[in-house]
């Protein structure tokens, strides 16, 4: 008799499975111990993208470098995480998402460690590309493993809250960040990282589920990934460093080139390959293609926020950086009331309404934004406009989220995933830019001769006129939003 027939099938079907938790696994509300896992790691990658920003000065002193040195703190991990996200998520889907989560996180630790301990600003550049390796295999994996554990009646409300952990992280970095500094100094916006970091790892190798036998192993698209990340980081670059260095400028347009060059590469290269890193027939599908629309759009329109706001409140306003970052924890508070409540009545009602709905609530909130930004209104007026912006995205993103993955085949989770996530990362980047040339257009038109030199009386209507425009995205988002051939997430879920 040969030798597996003798090998009981409960052993072989547990061999994988032996490392989670059996107790917690039993659990009827099992998918939910999943869903705070992954949470964890969401939120740490995506506070990490956003924390920085604010200790920057500190670090420009501190390297003894100019602020445009200095920014590249920030700028490559930005670039390393967009153009890893994709890759990682393929790879994932080929071996195994526990592991690669419960590795992306050590790598993250590692990483985080030795850019607390650097001295040189080279060694603190590269100590961010490995944080950012680990970010990028936690973010990749994080919805195709709710995804996969969370049942279909529970699936939006499960990726609307690790969406929405994400969005915190990425709201909560400039408020952390600068009581961190102002405290501690910056080096600990790094440190922190390492108690939670170790909880989280600990966490997915006891807890996510076991990954299924894979029955065969599809070769690994290494040129389309070779393709794929550098077109990502010109696109990302000359995002960044068009409105400083000028549009026109021939490193910009060089960026430009590249990227225009590498979309038109990559997609005749993934039509032709027998395993391509990006199954290009999801975008075939109209609730996926949609949806990674408005999910840039959205979070282009937080980002943008984002950006303004710390401005606005200490060139306006006359406040701190850490009282400006109190003030700018409204929108992270917005999105916690909403995030349950909108995965709920997404499970039952589906995702049209409510995603439609969340951007009018956005479109209200930059208004409003828009004509409080006088300083001789009260401050109640901007913590209310921000308060509607995280109300908004809170009721977005949990609907918008699980129409995407439950519109992907299982076996493009990690794929899926890859792309959502990497369409939140571009919409930051989009965010950022609009934002900030915004502003810069409407002072030049308001008579301003450059930032420096702005007073008041020309920042308020500039501020105004921005937020007036992040609103005119909101608006576009609403339309596509509206028009979704698919409303319900049950009924996406077919494809699964």
């Amino acid at each position: 008799m040969p030798l597996s027939s003798q090998v009981p099938s409960t052993s072989k079907a547990t061999l994988g499975s032996r490392l989670p938790l059996p107790t917690v696994r039993k659990r009827p509300g099992y998918h939910w111990y999943v869903v705070a896992t992954v949470c964890v790691g969401a939120f740490m990658a995506a506070l990490d993208a956003s924390i920085v920003n604010i200790a920057l000065p500190k670090m420009e002193s501190a390297f003894n470098v100019s602020l445009a040195t200095v920014e590249w703190v920030s700028l490559t991990y930005l670039l390393t995480l967009a153009s890893l996200i994709v890759p990682l998520g393929r790879l994932a889907d080929m071996l195994g998402r526990r592991w690669m989560y419960a590795i992306g996180f050590t790598v993250f630790i590692i990483g985080s460690l030795l850019c607390g301990i650097a001295i040189p600003l080279w060694f603190l550049l590269a100590a961010r590309v490995l944080q950012a390796i680990g970010a990028a295999m936690l973010q990749a994996n994080s919805v195709s493993i709710i995804t996969a554990v969370t049942p279909a009646k529970d699936r939006g409300k499960a990726i609307g809250i690790q969406g929405s952990a994400q969005a915190v992280g990425l709201s909560l970095g400039p408020a952390i960040g600068g009581a961190l500094v102002a405290f501690a100094g910056w080096r600990w916006i790094f440190f922190v990282n390492l108690p939670v970091g170790i909880i989280g790892t600990l966490l997915g190798i006891l807890i996510l589920p076991a990954d299924a036998g894979k029955k065969h192993r599809e070769p690994f698209d290494f040129l389309g990934t070779a393709i794929l990340a550098p077109t990502l980081v010109a696109f990302i670059y000359v995002l960044n460093t068009g409105i400083k260095s000028g549009w026109g400028s021939p490193l910009v347009l060089t960026g430009m080139a590249i990227t225009l060059l590498g979309l038109a590469s990559f997609g005749w290269v993934e039509k032709r390959s027998t395993s391509p890193l990006v199954d290009l027939s999801l975008f075939r599908i109209p609730v996926f293609t949609t949806g990674n629309i408005t999910g840039v759009l959205s979070f282009a329109v937080m980002y943008a926020v984002t950006l303004l706001g710390p401005f606005y409140l200490e060139y306006v306003r006359r406040l701190d950086p850490f009282q400006s970052g109190l003030y700018m924890t409204m929108i992270p508070i917005g999105m916690a009331i909403f995030t349950p409540v909108a995965g709920a009545l997404a499970d039952h009602f589906g995702t049209r309404m409510l995603t439609s709905a969340g951007m009018t609530m956005a479109i209200v909130g930059c208004v409003v934004l828009a004509f409080v930004s006088n300083p001789a209104t009260a401050m109640i007026g901007y913590m209310a406009g921000l308060f509607f912006v995280g109300l908004a995205l809170g009721l977005f993103t949990p609907p918008n989220n699980s129409s995407i993955m439950g519109s992907a085949p299982r076996t493009r989770l990690g794929v899926a995933g890859g792309i959502l996530n990497m369409s939140r990362t571009l919409g930051m980047q989009l965010g950022v830019t609009l934002g900030g040339l915004s502003y810069q257009v409407f002072l030049m038109v308001h008579g301003a001769t450059s930032e420096r030199s702005a007073t008041v009386a020309q920042m308020v209507p500039s501020f105004r006129d921005s937020y007036m425009t992040v609103a005119g995205m909101a608006a576009i988002a609403l339309l596509l939003s509206a028009a979704k051939r698919i409303n319900r997430t049950s009924a996406v879920a077919k494809n699964l």
